[in-house]
């Protein structure tokens, strides 16, 4: 094939999602950390089903402007770092190809060389043995192949596309020392090399559909208009794991359920649970339940008929009013954000790192506040370029993304906000609370391996200081315990515990009186209900 056009194009990109939509649990699974919340291939999934089914409705098949639509919705749906530099990718392809209404061979290698450049712009600080080195090294390869065989079939570049991603993969762990050791590929090239495997196979005539257990599930970006629906009435039967069994309750499935859906239904006997829910984040029901076991039966049904675009059908609404200051945070768990928003947290976004908020959930934060100055805590490493990729868009508002990647981070910060102070002093002091804060979250293994030479089972509970695993032990307790006397010191002075959904009050008072017995520290207990994590700590 010679040239790609518009029709062709379109193809590629339907069979890019539905591949990475089929594999986008083995994506999840390569997570480095043992937790379960591994969610890179839902992240790239929801950031490219965003972009792919805009670009789909695109009426005229002009290889430039699908191209266009594509890279303007993975820019709004893009979620996690893993989203947002698939996002950077397909720009620096449509910059290229922007043009262009069909594509040849050497045009097609040249853009993804471009992709690879932008994507490396995106970062500030690149990492090899990631995305980023798979998409590079496959990029020069295939463009150097291309130039140097004069090569003129689409086919033939993309499929050397496909084979140098792979290669690359490969070569992640000989980068990451951390990929090695755990015993896996780099889980954002993966999913990338997911993506340009599907739109090879379309290229070829064989475009690729939903699996089974992937069809109907539609992105969580999907906006849906209705006030008394949800957009997607999902139901599945699940089967409990011996972990599950451990740590479920009807009533917290129920309540974290309610951070995405209404007319909820969940019912439990004894190992296996019945789940109804209306949600517009159909994927995200499904990544709930699967943390808690395997699906027996499930079924995601479409109720609304007709989409409208979010961006350009917003609903006209009063104008907020003007303020100096405006703070949007993150939080995983209601408690959580109520604690911001007594904070003076204006506008609290739900997610955290089992559900990452993408660029649009932050611009549709932002154009709700009318304030000279805006403030947003991400509250998570893998939220922070959704956040800074928002502050771009709306470039004309003074937007500061502060790099608070904890929750403690995040509280320690907007503490130190001072209404009256004006923002660069309430910059220099939120950023500083931001770095004497550290660190800690108890949460369980789901899978047996070795971190940084530590051996750690399946269901231990590990403790995570400061975003590294330093301990496991065999219960909750003893894991908090343990790691509260690696945290404190002589000069700890604040304690800040918040418990979750699989912990009580008494355990997090037991905590609080551990705390008193070895130092001097003052205990602040709440309330976080944030799931997979029972204990998020800081210290300060």
């Amino acid at each position: 094939m010679e040239r790609i056009d518009g029709i062709v194009l379109k193809q590629m990109l339907e069979s890019g999602m539905n591949h990475l939509s089929n594999h986008a649990a083995e994506v999840d699974a390569l997570n480095v950390f043992p937790v379960p919340d591994g969610d890179t291939g839902t992240n790239m999934f929801l950031t490219v089903s965003n972009g792919v089914k805009a670009a789909l409705q695109e009426e005229k098949n002009h290889v430039g402007k699908i191209l266009k639509t594509l890279s303007r919705g993975l820019l709004m749906g893009a979620r996690g770092n893993s989203g947002v530099i698939t996002s950077q990718i397909f720009r620096g392809i449509y910059q290229d190809l922007q043009d262009n209404e069909t594509i040849d061979a050497s045009q097609l290698a040249h853009a993804f060389v471009n992709g690879s450049r932008i994507a490396y712009k995106a970062v500030m600080r690149p990492v090899e043995g990631t995305i980023l080195t798979v998409v590079r090294e496959a990029a020069d390869y295939t463009y150097a192949y291309t130039v140097t065989e004069e090569i003129t079939d689409c086919i033939l570049v993309m499929e050397k596309m496909v084979e140098e991603c792979n290669e690359a993969l490969l070569r992640t762990p000989e980068l990451l020392p951390v990929l090695a050791e755990v015993g896996v590929v780099d889980s954002g090239g993966k999913g990338l090399t997911i993506i340009f495997e599907g739109m090879l196979e379309a290229l070829k005539g064989n475009v690729i559909g939903l699996s089974n257990e992937s069809q109907s599930i539609d992105s969580a970006q999907t906006k849906v208009e209705g006030e008394e629906e949800f957009g997607f009435c999902t139901e599945f039967i699940l089967k409990l794991s011996e972990t599950g069994m451990r740590h479920f309750s009807e009533s917290d499935f129920s309540n974290e359920l309610a951070t995405i859906g209404n007319s909820i239904v969940c019912v439990q006997d004894e190992d296996l649970v019945k789940v109804h829910v209306h949600t517009l984040e159909p994927f995200t029901a499904i990544k709930m339940g699967k943390r808690r076991g395997r699906f027996l039966k499930l079924k995601v049904e479409n109720m609304q008929q007709q989409h409208d675009n979010i961006l350009e059908k917003e609903e006209e609404q009063p104008a907020a009013e003007k303020k100096k200051y405006g703070i949007i945070t993150v939080a995983p768990g209601s408690g959580i954000g109520d604690i911001f928003k007594e904070l003076r947290s204006d506008i609290v976004v739900g997610g955290g790192q089992t559900m990452n908020p993408s660029t649009e959930d932050f611009v549709e934060a932002i154009q709700k506040l009318n304030c000279d100055h805006i403030i947003i805590l991400p509250n998570n490493s893998n939220i922070v370029m959704a956040a800074n990729q928002a502050a771009q868009v709306c470039e004309d508002q003074d937007i500061h993304v502060l790099p608070a990647k904890t929750i403690p981070q995040g509280i320690s910060a907007c503490v130190m906000f001072n209404p009256e102070a004006d923002i660069e002093e309430n910059l220099s002091d939120m950023n500083e609370a931001i770095e004497n804060v550290k660190s800690g979250e108890v949460t369980y293994a789901i899978k047996d391996t070795t971190y940084e030479g530590m051996d750690i089972k399946k269901d231990e509970f590990m403790g995570i200081f400061n975003r590294s695993i330093i301990l496991s032990k065999p219960d909750c307790i003893s894991a908090t315990k343990a790691l509260l006397d690696r945290m404190l010191d002589e000069d700890s002075e604040l304690v800040t515990l918040i418990y979750g959904e699989d912990a009580t009050l008494e355990q997090a008072q037991q905590m609080g009186e551990y705390i008193e017995q070895i130092s001097d520290a003052e205990v602040e207990i709440y309330e976080g209900k944030q799931p997979v994590y029972p204990f998020i700590i800081g210290v300060e």
